[in-house]
């Protein structure tokens, strides 16, 4: 084998550069979101802490928000502040804003550098804590604009105007309708969608109208996870190869340059006396044959002027260590190293080493990469960039950068159209589409099937009265029974029974044989009709995690009258604990919903973690008994449960909040009017 035309180092490095830029240029290739009108920035900015009293909140949208656009401001307490809207006078944005908009069939980035805001009058200031802002409107290309924001207020309370009374408006039907038509792309927080400094836009081919996540879009976990692959494995090479190099020349391993090839060794240098002129003034001598002096072989130099050339030798056991670069000279080295002709350096005569056509394939251990070694090496890091530029793929693959979204899915791979999950403000406050009729996006259960999966019940009925086991399988497209499921609050699948006149609610925690079968006892003391809901998350083919909600009926033979639904009222109790809820839910809108639990006046309640959160809040509708699962901020909120709610239409609910004290878990039932 012979050597490449450049030094391995260089071949190598050469490679590396390639490597590390390819993966710098896929790092910047990640996709922006392209949600458009979007919120940039407000005041007070989302997250700040203001100490002296404010009069109103500036929402800058990068396009001025829709004539019939709605927003609300929401004390501690769960009371409505604001006074109406009005447009401002642009400003600039703190930071530029890029949004891309598809132009046939291409994305074209649009830069803002302007905001336009939308001013919301604050009545008044009852009370420090947080207060939360959200917000409706409906962009210029349809798409929907729909978010939240907290802000906190530390500063002396206000008094309400004379006459006043807290808003309960509610949206503009026709912009309820507008947003339920085309889906929600609105954001959680007051942050820029995309700063210029982003990188290309989306792909066209990836475009498609959103489907109803509010999430921004951008590469996954796995995506981020195949580029480090990637320049990991390039950077891994390259600390490797300059390893081994400096090892070479400090470990006292041969350097491998006393090998020719067998076709140029006897041209070589015919006759030629390599010498070597030690620092005791004496010069030791090579003959031309055997390359030996003493029975040590004389030390090499290279010819390389970038290089310092070998200086004073000194003898260590059997061999002669040169005194600068400490490499020993392997005693038994090839006539074909004597025979090489050499060059005179100050006070030492040096070989120049070998020529391009050296064979490399019979290098030591330890020495320089030969071709074999290169090559195992360069193969190795295309695989580990292609592995990396795969796993990005698979986090990227099924996005969809207009909104966030999964393309639609193969069959049996789940989509996440239908979740019914409604997230806090604190990890980004959004919806996912649900599995209703056409406009009822947010409200999930009302369908056995959704994004591929089939909620199958083994029993569809059982005697009043009577403890039996509730069996049920989720069933794929391939008809198989599903049997990964992600955990989600402690649990890998939630059960929630409820009758179909809202009550004798019960939220149970099954647990599957290996064969997909789930199973749980359940109790149903009065006859009539129930629903069976299914909240659970399954893993996708590409590794995300999907949340669904199924609902299958299920009966209890017997003469049954149905309850007749409770009036709404605040307040609720739970045992030994007086429970009361505030906030207005609002159709279309992110609305901030606080429960407070108290108990004996002398004796705080210290409220437990429960399933991984302070309490949890199912909603369900009356009439079609769609299903809102509402996830609570992570902590206590001025001492109270916060959630956000977003109320899928008009009508009236049933809300059942759970929480545990000293172990025990009870729950809360209100009733709930959305005008």
């Amino acid at each position: 084998m012979r050597r490449l035309p450049q030094t391995c180092g260089r071949v190598v490095s050469g490679l590396l550069a390639l490597l590390l830029a390819s993966a710098v240029a896929l790092l910047a290739s990640a996709q922006p979101a392209a949600a458009h009108g979007t919120l940039a920035m407000s005041t007070p900015a989302s997250g700040a802490t203001v100490s002296e009293p404010l009069t109103s909140v500036q929402l800058y949208f990068t396009e001025k928000a829709a004539a019939n656009a709605f927003f609300t401001i929401t004390a501690p307490g769960g009371v409505r502040v604001d006074n109406g809207w009005s447009y401002g006078e642009p400003k600039p944005l703190d930071k530029p804003v890029r949004e891309y908009f598809l132009v046939n069939g291409q994305f074209e980035p649009r830069e803002y550098t302007t905001g336009f805001p939308a001013v919301v009058p604050v009545s008044h200031l009852p009370a420090k804590g947080q207060y939360s802002v959200s917000y409706l409107s409906v962009a210029s290309d349809g798409d929907t604009v729909r978010g939240t924001l907290t802000f906190r207020y530390n500063g002396r309370v206000t008094a309400a105007p004379q006459g006043w009374s807290a808003p309960s408006t509610q949206p503009d039907p026709a912009l309820v309708a507008a947003t339920e038509q085309h889906g929600s792309s609105g954001q959680g927080s007051a942050v820029p969608t995309t700063a210029v400094e982003s990188a290309a836009p989306p792909s066209a081919a990836a475009a498609a109208p959103p489907t109803g996540s509010t999430e921004e879009s951008g590469p996954g976990a796995l995506a981020w996870v195949g580029w480090a692959v990637a320049v990991a494995a390039a950077g891994a090479a390259a600390g490797f190869v300059v390893w081994r190099r400096r090892r070479s020349a400090s470990t006292g391993k041969s350097t491998g340059r006393g090998r020719t090839s067998s076709a140029n060794s006897g041209r070589r240098g015919g006759g030629a006396r390599s010498t070597t002129r030690t620092g005791a003034g004496r010069t030791v001598g090579a003959k031309p044959s055997g390359g030996k002096v003493g029975g040590a072989t004389v030390a090499q130099a290279t010819g390389d002027r970038r290089r310092p050339t070998t200086v004073p030798a000194a003898r260590k056991g059997n061999a002669v260590v040169t005194a600068r670069t400490g490499v020993a000279v392997d005693p038994t080295a090839t006539d074909a190293a004597a025979k090489a002709p050499t060059t005179t350096v100050g006070a030492a005569t040096v070989d120049p080493g070998p020529r391009p056509d050296t064979d490399l394939g019979g290098v030591t251990p330890g020495s320089r990469l030969s071709n074999t070694h290169l090559a195992l090496l360069v193969g190795g890091l295309v695989i580990a960039l292609l592995a990396g530029f795969g796993l990005a793929r698979l986090g990227t693959g099924d996005e969809n950068p207009a909104g966030g979204n999964a393309r639609p899915p193969a069959a049996g791979q789940a989509e996440p159209a239908t979740d019914g999950h409604q997230h806090p403000a604190g990890t980004g406050p959004h919806t996912h589409r649900g599995d209703g009729a056409t406009g009822e996006t947010l409200a999930t259960g009302t369908t056995v099937s959704a994004g591929g999966y089939t909620l199958q019940p083994l029993e569809r009925s059982q005697p009043p009265g009577v403890r039996a086991d509730y069996r049920f399988r989720i069933v794929g497209t391939d008809r198989q029974p599903a049997t990964r499921f992600a955990v989600v609050h402690d649990k890998p699948l939630h059960l929630i029974v409820v009758g179909r006149d809202l009550s004798g609610y019960q939220h149970l925690h099954p647990t599957m044989a290996p064969d997909g079968t789930w199973s749980v006892p359940v109790t149903l003391a009065r006859p009539g009709g129930y629903r069976v809901y299914a909240d659970f998350s399954v893993t996708a083919t590409n590794g995300t995690q999907v949340p669904l909600v199924l609902g299958v009926d299920h009966t209890v033979p017997g003469a049954h009258t149905p309850t007749a639904l409770p009036p709404v009222q605040a307040q609720a109790t739970a045992g030994p604990y007086a429970v009361s809820m505030n906030g207005t839910p609002t159709v279309g809108v992110t609305a901030p919903m606080h429960f407070q639990v108290s108990g004996d006046p002398t004796t705080p309640v210290q409220l437990e973690p429960y399933l991984g959160a302070y309490g949890h809040l199912v909603v369900v509708r009356e009439g079609d008994l769609g299903y809102v699962h509402v996830h609570p901020e992570p902590e206590l909120v001025d001492g109270s449960v916060k959630f956000w709610l977003t109320a899928p239409s008009s009508g009236r609910y049933r809300a059942f909040f759970d929480f545990q004290v000293a172990g025990k878990v009870h729950t809360a039932e209100f009733t709930i009017n959305v005008p």
